[in-house]
């Protein structure tokens, strides 16, 4: 049976290496964005991380307005804009601001984590009611994107008609249900915390509602793939994000490290533990492990579209896995179509 091919993207969280600094993370960003644009793949991704020593892209649409204006075809969003730190009508206004400029090729993840610690929010000025005005601050901020109507008391300038896609992320069965009753898109964070991957999946098909935006159910699925030349070489990259999980698991937030040989080898049973649960659906490899590691992905999931993530400390290597998945998915695509 020939595993049915689905489309690319990519996740950055634009990694402040040990040794960098947020400006060359930023700039690597572009770098990559165009690279992958060149590769064909189909979205490029940000995420809002606050107070993390390793993520330079706290300023999501910011970041994302320095992608975008760099790149011509590939379109950019937020994976994800956590919704409960902002007021929905400036995101509007943000993501508003950037479809104006960039017509077609701008997307919003929404998530409702907070994407920091709780003195963090606090710092943030946000009102800490863990998540429950989540689902209606989403229907107001997609309010805002529909035509403004005659003597509508608040419109978004720029955002109003614009009609900028909305995808719900999670990591539990929360966001499934969410984008399932609103008709949304669903992107499920497997690449960090895929425990409930397979449930949060179903439940999200089984109840999914067509929309104005979606007529059917629409699952992309994060997951961190590594690719080198050789399986070591891919181990050994893999190390800086193994490497910052631990660290950041047990609060020892910094930047990325540089990797480490054999690190496997030095990991007591809790730290095996971390890794098992966050990093159960990582692929790591040469060319060909990433194909049977994409293959199985692909078919134990049903997943309409992956999107790719891989931290890796070495700006070339990072590119150069980037350029072994796309080739990869090429040779899969190919198959798929009897020209293996």
């Amino acid at each position: 049976m020939v595993t049915p091919v689905v489309p690319l993207s990519v996740l950055d969280l634009s990694p402040i290496i040990e040794g960098g600094d947020a400006g060359q993370s930023l700039r690597n960003s572009l770098d990559l964005a165009r690279h992958v644009e060149r590769l064909g793949y189909q979205r490029f991704w940000m995420a809002e991380h606050h107070n993390l020593p390793g993520i330079a892209s706290a300023a999501t649409a910011v970041a994302l307005a320095h992608i975008a204006g760099g790149t011509a075809k590939i379109r950019v969003g937020a994976g994800g804009i956590m919704l409960p730190n902002h007021a929905p009508l400036l995101i509007a206004e943000q993501f508003g601001t950037l479809a104006a400029l960039h017509p077609g090729r701008v997307e919003l993840g929404l998530g409702r984590a907070p994407g920091s610690d709780q003195v963090t929010a606090r710092a943030m000025r946000r009102t800490l009611l863990g998540g429950d005005e989540f689902p209606q601050d989403v229907v107001e901020l997609m309010s805002y994107f529909e035509p403004a109507e005659p003597d509508q008391a608040i419109v978004a300038v720029p955002g109003a008609g614009l009609k900028v896609p909305i995808w719900i992320l999670g990591s539990s069965t929360y966001g499934a249900q969410l984008a399932a009753i609103l008709g949304l898109p669903f992107a499920f964070a497997s690449h960090f915390a895929p425990a409930m991957m397979m449930q949060a999946m179903a439940i999200y098909r089984e109840r999914f509602q067509p929309s104005a935006q979606l007529v059917a159910p629409n699952i992309m699925l994060g997951v961190t793939v590594v690719a080198a030349e050789s399986d070591e070489e891919a181990r050994f990259l893999f190390s800086s994000l193994q490497q910052s999980t631990l660290n950041n698991r047990t609060g020892r937030r910094g930047r990325v490290p540089p990797p480490v040989a054999d690190f496997d080898a030095r990991l007591d049973p809790y730290a095996r533990a971390i890794l098992a649960d966050s990093q159960a659906c990582a692929i790591v490899g040469a060319p060909d492990t990433i194909r049977r590691g994409l293959d199985d992905f692909i078919r134990q999931t049903g997943a309409d579209e992956l999107m790719v993530t891989a931290n890796i400390f070495d700006h070339t290597k990072r590119k150069r896995s980037f350029e072994i998945v796309a080739q990869v998915h090429g040779r899969m695509t190919g198959a798929a179509s009897g020209h293996s």
